[in-house]
């Protein structure tokens, strides 16, 4: 098996963070969204996993060969038109069955009920989802009474189903997957000039393949401030650890400090994520993520980001500074 990670985009939502940094290596609750991804599938034995990649494409590449032993490839998406255009560019190196998923979101899998579903031979397929309740934000599935699915739609305006399609999928049949997207472009089946795999899926369903729709328990979006901020939350209560000792300050758990922060005189926590070298001092943080590198000095946040290698001086509220930047004036609610 195969898996395959489309990490193309330019995570615009995300902005000014990833002008410097791909969106897969900002920091959450710890480590590298692409890290928490890369360690969830250690149970998994695959022949190779292909990052589909797009700019700073060197920074990823750099990542993946430091933090995953295995078999790797890299492809650059140079035009961007779409997930399913991503998918299909590993059209030449996949002829097996495999695995996809979007690089901006982290979920549970159950694996064994996975590995169950690769072996069933009347199975061709899985697309993972989590039941919601504003399930007009979604591609949603429906399913009948055995669970198999057959029709997905595209944010419905009716109560047709809550599954909302988190963004991962198996296929055991990659050339009857790759022929679906070749519909897609063949027929220009766009939305916003884009080609979504979901539609190509949505073909294999109506062609008569089974595809299951197992529900995860967790699902935690990265893509904008706010839920980046969430998922930090939630995975810091299941996961948090002091790599630094703190000089007279105090620190209110759920927080991950690591290794080669500077925290003195100050208050950290809760639900805060220090990465390597930040230096904080006479201050007050609650609820953030601090980058590697960024000093703090004589500030009090909540609900803030703070990019590599910025300087902050100051008595801010709620601020997203983005990498390399100094604010040293008494501005509050900067967003």
């Amino acid at each position: 098996m195969k898996l395959i990670i489309p990490l193309a985009g330019y995570g615009s939502r995300l902005r000014p963070h990833t002008y410097t940094k791909p969106k897969p290596l900002l920091n959450v609750a710890g480590k590298p969204i692409l890290k928490h991804i890369l360690d969830s599938f250690k149970p998994m034995k695959f022949s190779e996993i292909i990052f589909i990649t797009g700019p700073m494409k060197e920074k990823i590449e750099n990542f993946v060969k430091e933090n995953y032993s295995g078999k790797v490839r890299f492809i650059p998406q140079e035009i961007m038109n779409g997930n399913a255009s991503a998918v299909y560019l590993a059209k030449e190196f996949v002829h097996e069955d495999v695995l996809i998923l979007y690089a901006d979101t982290l979920f549970d899998i159950d694996f064994k009920k996975f590995k169950k579903a690769v072996k069933d031979k009347n199975v061709d397929g899985l697309i993972w989802v989590k039941e919601v309740e504003n399930y007009q934000r979604f591609g949603v599935v429906v399913t009948d009474s055995g669970g198999v699915i057959t029709q997905m739609v595209e944010k419905p305006k009716e109560p047709i189903s809550k599954l909302a399609n988190i963004g991962m999928y198996y296929v055991k049949d990659s050339w009857a997957m790759f022929r679906a997207i070749e519909y897609l472009f063949e027929h220009n089946i766009t939305i916003k000039k884009e080609y979504y795999f979901a539609d190509a899926l949505s073909l294999l369903v109506k062609s008569g393949k089974k595809f299951l729709a197992p529900e995860v328990k967790m699902w935690l979006d990265c893509g904008t401030f706010e839920t980046l901020l969430e998922t930090n939350k939630i995975l810091l209560e299941k996961n948090h650890e002091i790599k630094s000792k703190p000089k007279n300050s105090v620190i209110v758990q759920p927080v991950s400090i690591n290794k080669g922060v500077i925290i003195e005189n100050s208050v950290v926590g809760p639900y805060v994520s220090i990465a390597e070298g930040a230096i904080i001092k006479d201050s007050i943080v609650s609820n953030s993520i601090i980058d590697d590198n960024a000093r703090l000095n004589s500030v009090n946040i909540k609900d803030s980001t703070v990019g590599h290698d910025s300087v902050m001086n100051g008595g801010f509220k709620k601020i997203n500074l983005g990498a390399s930047s100094e604010m040293h004036e008494n501005y509050e609610d900067n967003t």
